[in-house]
């Protein structure tokens, strides 16, 4: 790997690094660009602020400082492990930034007004955030590796939410006003997403596997499943309320198990629908992939179908099987806010909310939250399917 020392005496041309060019353009443009904005309250027009606006003094030059190297820093062709720190020391300066930005922009004992990140700040986290990603992806940390750098992510944002540093950021003062409607919302997002995927594989695992052999049926089943693929989650979402309502009306006991023409009923259902396609055709393509010499010597060793089943074939089909529940997980997480439009509940309540009040930080609270909860999954179980890929592979 190059060192800064053997960078400066390559020619010019091999020591730029073209990533870290589109870096620095974004954090200079996010450097002149409003940084904060100051509003009265949660729905008027807000007054935007650069960095040294927002921060007058030392610390505001300081700042700017720091931020302007790291993204002259980024543009040379440097080891993956400096542009790493480089990037989370840069975003970790921006998390500092905007706090304090909040705090001192935010009058004496003022309930009321909302101070939110302006676009300068989102370009400089998106600038600092590609480099960091990208190094990760240079350095080829190993599943453990990206799983534990997680985790320190997560655990140096616990330690700024409670330290308070950010309590004055709009989208904070909206959650202090939601917290408990907030964890119900969060507790029903997962449930829809994870109970519709639960659903999926219990019924879309034996089911790829019962297909597999018999070719007309699973010719059928795989298009059937890619008509339904190809509706529109809305669309599903709302063709469900209908059925769903006359069973409630018509089924004796339906209602009482929760089944309702609009809820939580409907929002699971279109989840576990769209998730049936990936478990299925992942299970299809593991069982494919199983080499015929495997088959053969288990049936040379004198194993039953079922003993070659459980013991040869879906061992070597689950990583196969685990990428379709990353895929659906990842995916279920995405589409479940959309539940909130149909009363399914999860952080599209605040989404929606947001969008009706014309309150951003109401949407950022549950955008954000969102995208976070499917990030971490997508780590997670991408760490998951390459340790079993490796088992499988010794």
């Amino acid at each position: 790997m190059p060192t800064l020392s053997t960078t400066l005496t390559r020619p010019f041309s091999e020591s730029i690094d073209r990533l870290g060019v589109l870096v620095a353009a974004l954090v200079a443009v996010g450097l002149f660009s409003p940084f904060a904005l100051f509003r009265a309250n949660r729905i008027v027009p807000g007054t935007a602020q650069t960095l040294l606006e927002a921060m007058p003094g030392v610390g505001g030059l300081l700042a700017v400082a720091l931020l302007a190297v790291a993204g002259l820093a980024a543009v040379i062709r440097t080891r993956a492990s400096f542009r790493l720190m480089i990037g989370l020391g840069a975003l970790l300066l921006l998390a500092v930034a905007i706090g304090l930005a909040a705090n001192g922009l935010t009058p004496e004992g003022d309930k009321v007004s909302r101070i939110a990140p302006a676009v300068g700040f989102w370009l400089l986290v998106l600038g600092f955030g590609l480099l960091a990603t990208d190094s990760v992806s240079r350095l080829r940390l190993s599943p453990l590796g990206r799983v534990g750098l997680l985790v320190a992510v997560a655990a140096a944002m616990a330690v700024i939410l409670g330290s308070g540093l950010w309590s004055n950021l709009s989208v904070l003062r909206e959650y202090a006003n939601r917290a408990d409607s907030f964890w119900r919302e969060a507790g029903t997002h997962v449930a829809l997403a994870v109970g519709s995927l639960l659903a999926a594989v219990i019924i879309g695992l034996p089911l790829g596997i019962f297909i597999h052999p018999r070719r007309r049926l699973r010719s059928w089943v795989s298009r059937g499943l890619t008509v339904i693929q190809t509706v529109p989650s809305i669309a599903l979402f709302g063709l469900l309320i209908a059925p769903l309502a006359w069973v409630a009306a018509n089924v004796p006991g339906a209602a009482a198990i929760g089944i309702a023409g609009i809820g939580a009923a409907p929002a699971l259902l279109a989840l576990f629908v769209y998730s049936l396609m990936p478990v299925v055709s992942n299970t299809l393509v593991g069982l494919d992939g199983v080499p015929a010499a495997s088959n053969e010597a288990a049936r040379g060793m004198g194993m039953t179908d079922g003993q070659r089943l459980l013991q040869v074939q879906l061992p070597l089909a689950l990583p196969s099987i685990l990428t379709a529940i990353r895929i659906v997980l990842v995916q279920n997480i995405g589409l479940a806010t959309i539940a909130a439009l149909i009363g399914g509940g999860g952080f599209g309540v605040f989404v929606f909310q947001g969008v009706g009040q014309t309150a951003m930080d109401l949407v950022l609270l549950g955008a954000v939250s969102t995208v976070a909860l499917a990030f971490s999954a997508a780590v997670i179980l991408d760490a998951v399917v390459e340790l079993v890929s490796r088992k499988d592979q010794r």
